[in-house]
């Protein structure tokens, strides 16, 4: 499948016509079901693993694609290792565990960590990665991007190290920026996410007072999505905000308040000044505490209702 013509931050594009190349790639959760789906569309050889044995057997009949039996086979399967996890544990897991990813000394050379994680786990990830090269690689766009590869890429790395993997971004993305060193993809992917979180908080309380006002729903979201205030995010989460409970979900509360906490933490760390982020999380982390952690992030509007006295 081609995805759309990939290009670093300069505009110059990357070659779409690379060579096929062999592929690890470790987490089929939403997002990385697509890409990894993608890639092996794109043609390139792909082995699979994934810590739950369903899935992981579904994919492969579904797919053609081996299965791997762990983190370590999968690396000495491939050229290039492929990783979109949960968290900062789960990367831990499946990179430095007993049968983790860089536990062999044999096969990938090229690992790609496309998971939102912390900058300092990813530095940690770093030291122990040896002659190894890992490039953090984050990416933006809800599942229905990763399903029709549209998504956004963020590489902590420079462009001569993206070229001989851009076929591999470019099967699963539209545009990926080549931010220049290690751990930047990690710190702007934290810098998009901050946005979209606070985003899905304004426009959950804009519309709740529209509707305390005595607008219907649907209609607020029409003026909201036709005004100047309004973001992709909006139009292609609409069903989302107006029938949360009969949608498949995107992105939960739970995944969203990690986002934040990994922000907020950046932020101070960094001595920079983030009230709203730190408002955010905190809304977050209460409606995780409610209930709502598996949840759709959508679903915020229903918690910040609720909570109304």
């Amino acid at each position: 499948m081609a995805a759309g013509a990939s290009s670093n931050r300069t505009g110059s594009p990357f070659n779409k016509r690379g060579n096929q190349m062999r592929v690890g790639f470790a987490g089929l959760g939403r997002m990385g079901t697509h890409m990894a789906r993608n890639l092996v569309a794109a043609g390139h050889d792909v082995a699979v693993w994934t810590r739950n044995p369903k899935k992981l057997t579904q994919f492969c009949q579904d797919t053609g694609t081996a299965a791997a039996g762990s983190p370590t086979d999968l690396a000495s399967r491939a050229e290039v290792v492929v990783t979109m996890l949960a968290d900062d544990r789960a990367s831990q897991l499946v990179y430095l565990g007993a049968e983790g990813l860089f536990s062999t000394p044999g096969g990938a050379k090229i690992f790609l960590e496309m998971s939102t994680i912390s900058p300092a786990h990813l530095a940690h990830l770093q030291t122990q990665a040896g002659t190894r090269l890992l490039i953090d690689a984050p990416v933006s766009g809800a599942t229905q991007a990763a399903k029709d590869a549209m998504l956004m890429i963020m590489a902590g790395a420079n462009e001569a190290q993206i070229a001989p993997i851009a076929p591999l971004f470019n099967a699963m993305g539209k545009q990926t920026f080549a931010l220049g060193r290690q751990g930047a993809g990690s710190i702007m992917k934290l810098a998009i996410n901050a946005v979209i979180h606070g985003l899905n908080q304004s426009a959950s309380e804009a519309l709740n007072l529209a509707v305390a006002g005595g607008i219907d729903l649907p209609l607020a979201y029409d003026a909201l999505e036709a005004s100047a205030a309004c973001a992709p995010m909006l139009s292609y989460r609409r069903n989302l905000y107006l029938d949360e409970a009969n949608q498949e979900v995107s992105f939960t509360v739970a995944l969203a308040e990690k986002d934040m906490r990994l922000a907020t933490e950046l932020a101070e760390k960094l001595g920079v000044q983030a009230p709203q982020a730190a408002l955010t999380r905190n809304t977050l982390q209460n409606a995780s505490q409610a209930g709502f952690d598996a949840r759709d992030m959508a679903s915020i509007i229903h918690y910040l209702r609720e909570k109304t006295p």
